[in-house]
């Protein structure tokens, strides 16, 4: 069970809703909240919930309007940071309850251990969304969903991003744990120096080493054969594409520098070409 009396969404220092979402602030959750129950958990819970964040292909998104909550399906890409993003249509009831009230919150869900729905990891994240013009992080979400470039030039579609304030991880059955934004969101040190490698770092395994992006894809991941190749790097992992198919590598922990990608896809290429060599014999 989760403490009682600690509201997971952030409610302090909101102006009234329909007011400019620029005037809001994430406030965090109190800073006394501490994990009440989490058996099984490791200690670096905030590493864990990020890997859920990331490696997620859709979530659900919770808005309201005039007090009735509704919930919709979107598919979500992240910044570096981890600040979520949404590429949304104004013809989309969500979207329009976002205009008018920004507070909302994301579930990503993980896969469950068995029959039970349950044991699925599962993150909750609430914050803050606006609207944003940015055609790096556009291209960021592109290539987490490549299929959508059918529609990503529509003129009643636009870049969102959720500014993270508060965080739930459910770990599985009777596992939860509230996270403060220091234990959620990555080093910003570390982000910063990964996101000013990560171009050098793409097209070199792309041209240098398409072995062993093919090794990581198909030996450690399950994907089928295919042109691979790695379309975003961060702290966290990767991401690797072949056409519309697209995969997420975890690393082992969070990469610091460029140095630490480098090892953790040594790491990988060796499992990947090792599980690949066992499968042919």
């Amino acid at each position: 069970m989760v403490a009682q009396n600690r509201p997971l969404w952030p409610i302090r220092n909101y102006p009234a809703a329909g007011a400019d979402a620029g005037a809001y602030r994430a406030t965090p959750l109190d800073p006394d909240c501490e994990v009440v129950e989490g058996r099984g958990m490791t200690e670096n819970i905030g590493f864990q919930a990020r890997q859920i964040i990331r490696a997620a292909a859709s979530a659900t998104l919770a808005t309201q309007l005039e007090g009735q909550p509704f919930a919709s399906l979107v598919t979500p890409a992240c910044a570096p940071d981890l600040t979520p993003l949404l590429w949304i249509s104004t013809l989309s009831e969500h979207t329009r309850h976002l205009q008018r009230e920004p507070r909302c919150a994301l579930l990503f869900t993980g896969s469950a251990e068995g029959p039970n729905p349950q044991t699925a990891p599962r993150v909750t994240l609430t914050g803050i969304a606006e609207q944003i013009e940015d055609p790096a992080l556009k291209s960021r979400w592109l290539a987490c969903h490549p299929y959508a470039a059918l529609y990503a030039d529509f003129g009643d579609f636009a870049l969102w991003r959720i500014l993270p304030a508060g965080a739930l991880m459910v770990g599985g059955f009777a596992r939860a744990v509230r996270l403060r934004m220091a234990e959620l969101l990555p080093d910003a040190a570390a982000v910063a120096a990964i996101a000013e490698a990560e171009a050098e770092i793409v097209a070199h395994v792309n041209d240098d080493h398409a072995d062993a992006v093919a090794a990581i894809a198909q030996g450690v991941l399950g994907g089928p054969a295919g042109e691979w190749r790695v379309t975003a790097v961060d702290v966290d992992g990767l991401d690797l594409c072949s056409g519309d198919t697209v995969l997420r590598h975890a690393f082992e922990s969070p990469a610091t520098g460029a140095d630490c990608v480098r090892g953790e896809l040594i790491r990988a290429a060796r499992l990947g070409r090792t599980r690949n060599a066992a499968l042919q014999q």
